[in-house]
């Protein structure tokens, strides 16, 4: 009998109405394109749904793991999600992961482009870029922007990348900085493309 009043309990307890979460306001998703093909971008709609695993650890020793500057060069440009949200869509910007592989194939903004932080300075011809004897030639109208994103604020793999694009002949005031990265963009709950 006392199961059977615990359960009839259990059942008359209200559940929480799930409210629904926005990027913002009157934008419930973002549909962007990839190679894969169209990929909505929305938030996770559990209002309990909670971070787990490395991106929810917040005091990793420094060295390596040290709080990057919010402008990683000077000239560059400091970017949030909803400016990363508008460039995912723009043919003039490559969204750039500067993260090593294994990392990108963890998980990644959708539509983004790996290009590992190491090899960035060797591969702006795919940005519009002219190969020079000293680096590269950046100066043409069909040279993109680009966006570029790594682990979080405490990863410098992105930072790297942008220092090296710049010394490399890419001018820095085509290059956008989300330093939230991976981290911010899964605290919000936005869609991220499935490991693999």
């Amino acid at each position: 009998m006392k199961k059977l009043a615990m359960i009839v309990a259990l059942l008359a307890t209200p559940v929480a109405a799930q409210e629904p979460v926005n990027i913002a306001p009157g934008m419930m998703s973002v549909t962007v394109e990839t190679p894969e093909g169209p990929v909505e971008i929305s938030r996770i709609q559990d209002n309990d749904n909670r971070l787990t695993g490395d991106f929810s650890m917040t005091s990793r020793p420094c060295p390596d793991f040290c709080i990057q500057p919010m402008v990683p060069a000077p000239g560059v440009t400091p970017i949030g999600e909803l400016e990363m949200l508008e460039f995912l869509n723009d043919p003039e910007v490559v969204v750039i992961d500067g993260r090593v592989p294994p990392d990108f194939r963890g998980g990644a903004i959708p539509g983004a482009v790996n290009v590992p932080y190491t090899e960035a300075a060797d591969r702006l011809h795919e940005l519009g870029c002219e190969p020079d004897f000293d680096g590269f030639i950046c100066d043409g109208p069909d040279v993109k922007s680009v966006a570029l994103y790594c682990n979080g604020p405490w990863c410098g793999q992105s930072p790297t990348a942008a220092r090296r694009m710049i010394e490399a002949g890419f001018p820095a005031e085509k290059i956008h900085y989300y330093r939230g990265g991976m981290q911010s963009w899964r605290s919000l709950g936005l869609t991220v493309t499935e490991a693999e």
